[in-house]
């Protein structure tokens, strides 16, 4: 979410994907100068080390999602949510930022490919610790940070080497990496002292909002007097809509485990309505909120949008949450129709029509903000969209069976994709004229 459009140093374009790493034709195993990426680069695309960087986060993801799922139908929601936030959320912060600087500086020589099998490493470290934090959440007692924090400063080490590098090898951008170098081990210093420290839960939590916050603000701290960094904005759209893609996996895992305890017969063969329910509910929830994401050209938006960087990029972090607190509800519904859970009918269809509805919301606000046009017509869609999963609710305080409420709170994402394909996407097209027309303004952008 780096700033500056200016054009990148003299050999920017190194490190593409493929096997060479300069335009030079240096192969990739050897030293690439780490000098910055032409952010015009044609072609740019995720290279197969940022994919399989990725994966790693899939662990961590489904870890929280399947804690959560556990924890709300356990019947202790609050904590859930709690616990659930706050994994999202240093899960979020850390791709954010490796996903940023690989748009700016990736190489893919062998330098920068260690320093990203260590930041897999912690990433793996930190999702060990995951179920420790959320049971010390549900007792109340402490909360178990250790090694959550151990595993997200191996990352963020591995970070700052990365950072130290780009510093020494890129003279246009050594104060911005030097200020992110500055504020990354201070916050990393915080984080060790609140997760080896006794202190008080309140003292804990504040501490957290406080170095969360400084997470957030550190692209403004490091880059706002500095200048930015050259991130490509059709690449860095990419990198967000494949971890997208990777989040709604965990609506699949959430409809098998919802769905595989349904089946009936020694072989399985044998389906109840509910195993069908969940079934087409879970999938076609996923599909939906898929088509949902990917009608809005976050890439051509980018383009002359390069200030709104920043709110792009942790904008999309509540957003994540909707997407795997979804697959987490799809989840606690099957927990509830297995007879594995107490947990009230009402209760049971909010877990999943709330991050649905957090999800479709951010998606809207995004796409308004970075157009800067509203639209009476989404107006309409999302109001439509919020009437169908408070029906959902409503039905299931009046004693409709869940699986079809599951199936109600499914069809919410396809009122915005019938009213996309009808007539949003003409709207759409004319808001993207008006913004090629009137350019890419000057001026910091944000990451």
């Amino acid at each position: 979410m780096n700033d500056s459009a200016r054009p990148a140093d003299t050999g920017a374009s190194t490190g593409t994907s493929g096997s060479t790493g300069s335009s030079t034709g240096k192969l990739a195993h050897s030293m690439v100068p780490m000098t910055g990426r032409d952010p015009g680069e044609r072609g740019r695309a995720s290279s197969p080390l940022e994919l399989l960087f990725d994966l790693t986060f899939v662990v961590a993801v489904g870890t929280a999602a399947s804690r959560f799922a556990e924890m709300v139908g356990e019947g202790h929601p609050g904590q859930a949510v709690t616990a659930f936030v706050l994994a999202m959320f240093a899960i979020s912060v850390a791709w954010i930022s490796f996903s940023w600087f690989a748009s700016a500086f990736g190489t893919d020589d062998w330098l920068y490919r260690a320093l990203t099998m260590l930041q897999m490493i912690g990433v793996v470290v930190f999702s060990l610790g995951l179920p420790a934090m959320f049971h010390s959440v549900e007792e109340g007692v402490h909360l178990e940070l250790r090694v959550m924090v151990i595993g997200y400063v191996v990352m963020r080490v591995a970070m700052i080497l990365q950072w130290w590098r780009a510093g020494r090898q890129s003279p246009s951008y050594h104060r911005v990496c030097m200020a992110n170098i500055r504020w990354t081990v201070i916050a990393q210093i915080g984080w060790v002292v609140v997760a080896f420290t006794r202190l008080p839960l309140a003292a804990v939590f504040i501490a957290f909002v406080v170095l969360g916050a400084l997470e957030l603000v550190l692209p403004v701290l490091t880059q706002g007097s500095a200048g930015g960094t050259p991130w490509h904005p059709h690449h860095v759209a990419e990198r967000y809509s494949l971890f997208a893609i990777i989040v709604l996996g965990e609506g699949v895992v959430g409809t098998v485990a919802s769905s595989g305890d349904l089946l009936g017969g020694a072989d399985g063969t044998d389906w109840s309505g509910n195993a069908v329910a969940v079934v087409i509910a879970g999938v076609g929830l996923t599909f939906g909120m898929w088509w949902v994401y990917f009608a809005t050209p976050f890439g051509d938006v980018l383009v002359h949008r390069r200030s709104r960087g920043y709110l792009f990029g942790y904008g999309h972090i509540p957003l994540f949450i909707g997407i795997a607190g979804a697959g987490a509800g799809l989840h606690v519904a099957g927990l509830r129709l297995e007879h594995h859970s107490e947990l009230g009918d009402v209760a049971v269809v909010l877990s999943l029509a709330i991050p649905v509805g957090l999800y479709l919301l951010m998606v809207y606000l995004l796409h308004t903000l970075l157009l800067s046009a509203a639209d009476r017509f989404h107006l309409l869609l999302i109001s439509l969209t919020l009437a169908v999963l408070l029906a959902a609710v409503l039905l299931a305080a009046a004693g409709v069976a869940i699986a079809v409420c599951l199936l109600i709170v499914m069809v919410a994402p396809f009122v915005t994709v019938i009213g996309y394909e009808t007539v949003g996407h003409r709207h759409q097209q004319r808001m993207l004229e008006q913004l090629r027309a009137q350019g890419s303004p000057p001026g910091p952008e944000g990451r």
